[in-house]
């Protein structure tokens, strides 16, 4: 599966449009408490355990949107983006969202 931020792959021609497909992860409280539990992880402003929780988030919501993809036919998602969303005071959300395409 081709992901990419661009609207195109290139050297290929997109040959069918198959929609919009999303993915989210969200981080709850209990990501939040364990990530702050190691806060003696912070080395020059930096917590390497919470851009861990970070990172994976994020792969699981790109995971998600290719997934999406691929049920509808697709082997590329075009002019993905990545938010990172706050949900009250303890979560936090990061959602993929591209277009689906066959190319």
């Amino acid at each position: 599966m081709i992901v990419t931020t661009t609207t195109v792959v290139d050297g290929r021609t997109v040959q069918d449009y198959l929609g919009i497909v999303t993915g989210e992860a969200i981080l709850g409280a209990n990501a939040f408490k364990d990530i702050f539990a190691g806060i003696r992880d912070i080395v020059g402003g930096r917590s390497a355990a919470y851009e861990k929780e970070l990172r994976r988030a994020r792969e699981l919501a790109l995971a998600e949107m290719s997934q999406q993809a691929t049920d509808r036919g697709a082997n590329a998602v075009i002019g993905v983006d990545i938010d990172y969303e706050t949900i009250g005071d303890t979560m936090l959300m990061v959602t993929a969202c591209g277009t689906a395409v066959r190319i």
